[in-house]
């Protein structure tokens, strides 16, 4: 090879040298700077700093709307026995905190699981009626209650779940939860009023309406007003909701743990809101 080859081939070489170890000292000093930053947060500075339960623990002797137990679970397989355990249930569909599909009250609607996913997780409205269900336990949300609601927080939002809080929760482990009337049939607790659903359902985006009750329907309906009105038009409900009293007016989004069970009615969810 040739003296001029030889320096030229040096010379590449040195330079490809140089090359490496300034790539690998940038490298390096990127490394340290990422190093000594604080850590990033995951989510955008305005997004929600808390989860709330709205769900009520389920057992086999939880309330239920027809009075007689609505949960079963037998052990099939114990850790003591086999390493590990495995239950079996037999349970009502509308149980505990639970939804009501359409197909719930109408011969062909959504099932539980054909609700779409993008209508279980929503913006909550929390419509407070505490006072008068405090002084009559019938009490039902009237339009009234939600004009007085959107005076108060403006406009429902678009693709809302309206809740009502009647505070019925409280009642859920004594036997006022039914609330049987003295004609030992007739219960007596708060639920949406006809009238309120339907003005509701004039804002189509509404995806659902949700009780701390036993029904959508207060306790003393003789025909399930409100279920057939609201269930029939795509919507859905969710009864049994816990600590809605935790929350604020507006500003909350729920999320709905619907159960994905092909030809459901409804079924037990977990329901929670993030703050």
């Amino acid at each position: 090879m040739c003296h001029h080859c030889v320096m030229e081939s040096v010379k590449n070489g040195m330079l490809s040298r140089r090359n490496f170890f300034k790539g690998a000292v940038a490298a390096a000093g990127a490394a340290t700077m990422a190093a000594a930053l604080p850590p990033q947060p995951l989510f955008a500075a305005d997004a929600p700093t808390k989860a709330q339960d709205l769900t009520h623990e389920l057992f086999d002797k939880f309330p239920t709307y027809f009075g007689a137990q609505q949960l079963f679970i037998e052990p099939k397989f114990t850790y003591a026995k086999d390493k590990f355990n495995l239950n079996e249930w037999r349970i009502n569909e509308h149980t505990g905190t639970h939804i009501d599909a359409p197909l719930h009250f109408s011969a062909d609607g959504k099932s539980v699981a054909e609700l779409p996913v993008e209508d279980l997780v929503a913006p909550l409205v929390v419509i407070d009626i505490r006072p008068k269900a405090a002084e009559n336990a019938d009490a039902q949300v009237t339009p009234d209650d939600i004009k007085a609601w959107i005076s108060t927080n403006g406009d429902l939002p678009q693709g809302a779940v309206v809740a009502m809080l009647s505070g019925w929760g409280d009642n859920v482990a004594t036997d006022k939860f039914r609330n049987l009337g003295a004609d030992g049939k007739t219960m007596h607790f708060p639920g949406f009023h006809v009238e309120a659903a339907q003005l509701l359902m004039e804002q189509p985006s509404i995806k659902a309406i949700a009780v701390d009750t036993l029904s959508l329907d207060h306790g003393p309906s003789p025909d399930f007003a409100v279920h057939y009105a609201w269930l029939p038009s795509g919507r859905y409900g969710i009864e049994g909701v816990a600590n809605l009293d935790k929350l604020p007016a507006k500003g909350a989004t729920i999320v709905v743990g619907a159960p994905k069970i092909r030809g459901a009615t409804g079924g037990p969810a977990r329901v929670f809101a993030l703050v």
